[in-house]
Parts: C-alpha cells; sequence; structure tokens
C-alpha cells in the first residue's frame, strides 16, 4: 500500500472521503494577483509608487514588459494545483505608447490579457488604481475637496466597471472588481466626517449605473492605515462594512488591512450574516500591512476552514496579494498560492462530524484533543496526491523548475 492509499484508509476511519475532498477543493479558484511579477510597476509609468503601498528588495528578473509578465504568470500557473483566477489592476493597461489618461481607459486597452485569459482558461478579476497618479498626489483620490479630481477618479472608478463588465461578457466569468483607495490623513484630522460623506457620494455616482451581476460584482475594501496615512483612514472597515451591507455588493476583507491582533478568519462568518458574498485579499502582515508571501501558518488555515466548515465555497472568493522582490518572484508567487491551497485540502480533509459532535455536546475537552490529534494526520500524502493529479510539480520539485527559468529566463533581463 503506498502513502495515498494509506492516508485515504486513515481518512477514510475518521468519516472523511478523502477523493471528495480533493474533488471540492479543485473547483474552489483563488485569484493570482499580477502585480507580483512587477512590483506593482504597471506599463503607464504615471507616476512613483505611494498610497501607503512599498516594495522592498531588488533581485533580478523582474518583469519589465506585459510579455515579460504574462509569461511569468504562465510559469507560475504551471506550478500551482487546483483551479485559478488573475487579477489585474489598472495600471496594467497596455496603450501601445499613447496617452490614456486612467478616466479615458476601455476594454481596448486590456484586449491581450483578455486573450491571455481565454488561452490559459481563467477568469479574470479588476481592480482600479487610486495610486500612483500625478491626482493622487495628496494623499487624495475619492474623497477629495477639489471637486475635479474628485470627478476625475469617479470616470476612473466607472470606467473600469465597464472593462470589467466586458471581462465577463468576453469569457462568459464574473469579474470581481474590487475598489480600494488610500485616502487619509498622516496627523490627527479637525473634520473626519467629510472626507467619508465625498467617499460615500463618490461611490454612489460610481455604482449608480448597474451591471448585470453575471459580467462583474463590485467589492470595497478597507484599511487601518498606511503610510502617509497613519491617523486617519477614510475607508475604514466601518465605513465599508456599512456601505456593503447597504448597497448590496461585496466587502473585501485583507489579511494585512487591520490591527495585529485581529484575524479576518473571525470575521468571516459575521460578515456574511449581512452581505451575500464577499472577497478576500489573503496576504501575510509582519506587524504592518507588509504583504509578506503568504505561508501556511494558523491564520491561513483558519481562514480556509471557515470557507469549508460553512460550505462558503459560492459565497467567499478567494484572491492573493502580497508581493516580494527580496526573493524570485516566481517562487514567491507560486509559495504563496500553493500554501492557500494546501490549506484549502487540509480544511476540506478534517474530520468534521467528530469535532462538531463533540462541540454540539459540550465535550469540549474531546474538541481540543481531536483538533490537536488531527494535525498529525498524513496530509501530505493527500496533498502530493492533488499535485500530481493537477499535472503541477509534486513536493519541492516546483523549487526545480523556478530555478531553471531563472537560469533560461529571468537572468536575462538587466
Amino acid at each position: 500500500m503506498n502513502s495515498f492509499d494509506n492516508a485515504k484508509k486513515i481518512y477514510a476511519d475518521l468519516g472523511v472521503d478523502v477523493e471528495q475532498a480533493m474533488n471540492r477543493v479543485n473547483n474552489i479558484p483563488v485569484s493570482l494577483h499580477c502585480w507580483q511579477g512587477d512590483d506593482v510597476r504597471g506599463f503607464e509609468n504615471a507616476g512613483s509608487l505611494d498610497g501607503g503601498i512599498a516594495v522592498t528588495g531588488n533581485y533580478p528578473g523582474v518583469a519589465r514588459t506585459p510579455g515579460e509578465l504574462r509569461n511569468d504568470i504562465e510559469k507560475v500557473l504551471s506550478l500551482v494545483p487546483g483551479k485559478k483566477r488573475l487579477n489585474v489592476h489598472a495600471i496594467y493597461a497596455e496603450t501601445n505608447g499613447k496617452k490614456v489618461d486612467r478616466n479615458e481607459l476601455t476594454v481596448d486597452q486590456f484586449r491581450n490579457w483578455i486573450d491571455f485569459a481565454k488561452a490559459n482558461n481563467l477568469g479574470l478579476d479588476f481592480n482600479p488604481t487610486f495610486f500612483a497618479h500625478p491626482k493622487a498626489s495628496s494623499g487624495f483620490t475619492l474623497s477629495n475637496q477639489d471637486e475635479s479630481i474628485r470627478k476625475f477618479w469617479v470616470e476612473h472608478g466607472i470606467a473600469c466597471r465597464k472593462i470589467a463588465a466586458e471581462f465577463g461578457k468576453a469569457l462568459n466569468n464574473t469579474c470581481i472588481t474590487n475598489f480600494w483607495a488610500p485616502d487619509g490623513f498622516k496627523d490627527t484630522p479637525f473634520d473626519r466626517l467629510a472626507p467619508r460623506q465625498r467617499l460615500m457620494q463618490s461611490l454612489d455616482e460610481i455604482f449608480a449605473v448597474k451591471i448585470d451581476p453575471a459580467y462583474n460584482k463590485d467589492a470595497v475594501e478597507s484599511k487601518l492605515f498606511g503610510i502617509g496615512a497613519e491617523s486617519c483612514t477614510v475607508g475604514s472597515h466601518e465605513f465599508y462594512m456599512g456601505y456593503a451591507a447597504t448597497r448590496n455588493i461585496l466587502l473585501c476583507l485583507d489579511a494585512g488591512h487591520f490591527h495585529p491582533t485581529e484575524v479576518i478568519s473571525d470575521k468571516i462568518s459575521s460578515a456574511l450574516l449581512y452581505n451575500d458574498e464577499v472577497l478576500l485579499h489573503v496576504s501575510r502582515g509582519v506587524r504592518w500591512d507588509s504583504d509578506h508571501v503568504v505561508t501556511l501558518n494558523d491564520e491561513l488555515i483558519a481562514i480556509a476552514q471557515e470557507i469549508i466548515r460553512h460550505n462558503y465555497d459560492k459565497k467567499v472568493h478567494v484572491g492573493l496579494d502580497y508581493f516580494d522582490a527580496s526573493i524570485n518572484r516566481i517562487a514567491a508567487w507560486s509559495i504563496g498560492a500553493r500554501n492557500m491551497f494546501k490549506a484549502l485540502l487540509m480544511a476540506a480533509l478534517e474530520p468534521s462530524d467528530m469535532l462538531a459532535k463533540a462541540e454540539q455536546s459540550g465535550n469540549f475537552t474531546a474538541r481540543l484533543a481531536l483538533m490537536e490529534e488531527f494535525k498529525a494526520l498524513p496530509f501530505a500524502a493527500v496533498w502530493d496526491e492533488f499535485c500530481a493529479r493537477t499535472n503541477v510539480p509534486v513536493g519541492t520539485d516546483f523549487l526545480k523548475s523556478v530555478e531553471d527559468y531563472e537560469k533560461s529566463v529571468l537572468s536575462n533581463r538587466k
């Protein structure tokens, strides 16, 4: 009996159908973020990175062109099991040397991304880019008190929703469009209300035109603070929680956007009492929203458990959001994405009936004992089988593939 067959029997004795668990996880899409490959540079060269975002490191081989970035993404797709999507930011528009400002963007600047998605059987997700632009230099976009600047960013948001709807139509696959704006004050403001009123007004103007949810669904994302906006973030969690619930749109929960003692795994079930669906940006903050590569830590496992235990497969949209330029970018992408699928599979293999029975009977001693013992179940054998069946490298073999790609491709980029 090989290790997988042995693991399958052990899980079966605990009431877990391993084949069913693998099939379930293989149908939960994870949206890969395009910006890990080029350090959130994009292709418009409108301005330096700002909005509280910082990418550290200078590992060789960064993608310099749309073609290089797509080639890198294709490599990552070959190293990560399961169903994938691709998340694109507005700054990844391809204008062919023409000046097209963000409020003038159309789907024409994203045709290559649609073709790439079709070729790789991917759904596309989208994000307006409210940073790294001269009209964002004050730190205020949708909440800006300068009406002309506020209007510019409203027009950008409207344009992005139209683009997203075209993604959905072209791919016959609903696009999730996520709105995050870095607006905030470095020092203590006198008036916190007026900027939030302007932000609400701007969002209402952006979402005024209804779009068929078969093509596009909108999400809004909060943040605790950013560099340069430490004292007051206009789009706080409370602001967006209320906005999403009252406008019937998705709430986005980013793992790095809360106080270090908070975790989004604890927020998912609460949010879904008031919102039909939520979007996750799975990241790893180290002391602040530093967007470290996702590791298989307790919080990632807890996030996956919330999705699986409560059958949120269709209600929770999983996206990744991290960027590390201090290590090989292909490896960073792959490590984080593989870990997300590991966590989902680990959660799907949980002997949930035994745990539920112990908790419902009030036997918290048994619950704790079982939770701890289940950590030693032979998960690795099932993970290896999952990778093998989805035709991606098993175990550490993916690292050899990354190293070969670095030697043949990345090392030639100067």
